[in-house]
């Protein structure tokens, strides 16, 4: 089916209670949709949350699950980013071989690169850090691979629109 791959990025803002993340996600579950990723954290409103997912699927099937999010009781907001300006990023923390000098100049050169940042070095390798774009985090990702990853973690991905004007910078505007 054309389209059943596309990749949606849900931005909800949603009051801070018991339960609510698990209606979100029950919604996702019973429309047999995987969640890629997930974050919630609070905003500057209190009693306030928001949960940025990552799902791919149907278009038509994601309006209609978007449809029903957005009647939820304690739903504020419900921004579909796909198809508008907004700022997408990730945080990645990768420990990394990078044995000898020219390991190290090799590490060096992708840091410039991409503008990851030491953490920490040890005898025998680093561990090093970027904050960008998804496809700026599997790009660096690759570039790491040869020198030897040992262990990564990723972060969900955390993504806001655009804002345009005063009049659309307010966390609860409809």
């Amino acid at each position: 089916m054309e389209g059943s791959a596309n990749r949606h990025v849900l931005s909800i803002l949603v009051e801070d209670r018991f339960g609510e993340l698990a209606r979100i996600v029950g919604l996702f579950a019973g429309r047999g949709f995987n969640i890629d990723s997930l974050a919630v954290n609070r905003t500057l409103e209190p009693g306030m949350s928001r949960v940025v997912l990552v799902t791919r699927g149907d278009d038509a099937v994601t309006e209609q699950i978007i449809k029903q999010v957005h009647k939820l009781l304690r739903v504020r907001k419900v921004n579909h980013m796909v198809g508008t300006q907004h700022f997408e990023r990730e945080h990645c923390v990768v420990s990394v071989r990078a044995a000898g000098a020219k390991g190290e100049e090799e590490l060096e050169r992708i840091l410039r690169l991409t503008g990851g940042q030491v953490l920490a070095h040890y005898a025998n390798g680093f561990t090093v850090e970027l904050t960008s774009t998804p496809d700026q985090i599997e790009s660096f990702l690759e570039r790491l691979r040869p020198l030897g990853i040992r262990e990564m973690v990723r972060s969900a991905p955390i993504a806001l629109p655009k804002v345009t004007s005063d009049a659309e910078s307010t966390e609860t505007a409809a």
